[in-house]
């Protein structure tokens, strides 16, 4: 099974900046995209950023201009590069990759990483 290690994640001041990484292991299958979603106490779990495999990003309108995503292939590992950090990005942020298996799709997701920014 595919498995996801998250890492970068901590405390920072309002303003701030921080950069999670999630690597994955290596997998029988292609990589059809790998992306960022992050869940508040009491709230939904919301999508954040997603890079496909060609490199297409997309991101919330809520850190538009603020966060970056990007990836690196050769050690199938994805980033969010986080800066201006407000006190509502705190979360917990989740990778997610979801990886071609034939003609279906299949998902997976890391453990989760604390991220906490103060006013």
């Amino acid at each position: 099974q595919v498995q996801l290690v998250e890492s970068g994640g901590g405390s920072v001041q309002s303003g701030g900046s921080l950069r999670l990484s999630c690597a994955a292991s290596r997998s029988p299958f292609s990589i059809n995209a790998m992306g960022w979603y992050r869940q508040a106490p009491g709230k939904q779990r919301e999508l954040v950023a997603t890079i496909t495999s060609g490199g297409s990003t997309n991101y919330a309108d809520s850190v538009k201009g603020r966060f970056t995503i990007s990836r690196d292939n050769a050690e199938n590992t994805v980033y969010l590069q986080m800066n201006s950090l407000k006190p509502e990005d705190t979360a917990v942020y989740y990778c997610k990759l979801t990886v071609n298996i034939g003609s279906s799709t299949g998902a997976y997701w890391g453990q989760g990483t604390q991220v906490t920014v103060s006013s």
